[in-house]
């Protein structure tokens, strides 16, 4: 193969892979418009699918129990204090010194009780003489001292204090954690 015939046949070659890339390039660009509303709408039907909940932090809420934990031993009180998220789990639990042994679980439970219905747990105690048969789902304790934490009007956590010597005080308590947040 002369010069001529290389010269020749590179300046072909390179003109075909030129044509080739442009072509290609040309067709991309010219596709992704048609795309895009396209993805948008997958992507829309995709969100349909899933919803967004908002949750405490665990930050938050170790501020919330320490600071109903202080309000009760301003008044003396030994108590624990409990904070479960929407659906109930515990995020903290924080013992004070001196709290009985049965006060862990009461308090979680208060919590998770406040959380389950929204309302304080002195408010849910009194509608037990309408409907009994609440106190017996599991996990839930319908004694004073639960207060739910709302963010928009909806449950995002539970706050629950036990050990007091009544549930009055426990649920002063669990308010003051929950007005913690607030600040």
């Amino acid at each position: 193969m002369n010069t001529r015939t290389r010269v020749l046949t590179g300046t072909a070659l390179a003109v075909v892979l030129g044509a080739g890339t442009f072509g290609a390039v040309t067709a991309s660009a010219s596709a992704a418009p048609a795309a895009a509303p396209a993805a948008a709408a997958a992507k829309k039907d995709q969100d349909r699918n899933f919803t967004t909940s908002t949750h405490l932090t665990v930050d938050a809420a170790t501020r919330a129990a320490r600071a109903a934990l202080e309000a009760a031993e301003k008044e003396n009180q030994k108590v624990t204090v409990a904070v479960v998220d929407r659906n109930g789990n515990t995020i903290v639990t924080l013992r004070g010194d001196g709290a009985g042994p049965q006060s862990y679980e009461s308090a979680e439970r208060k919590a998770f009780t406040a959380v389950s219905w929204n309302a304080p747990t002195s408010v849910l105690a009194g509608r037990l003489a309408q409907t009994p048969n609440l106190k017996d789902i599991p996990g839930t304790l319908f004694l004073a001292g639960g207060t739910p934490v709302q963010a928009k009007g909806a449950p995002v956590a539970g706050i629950g204090v036990a050990g007091a010597p009544s549930g009055d005080l426990d649920e002063k308590f669990a308010k003051a954690g929950a007005d913690a947040l607030d600040k």
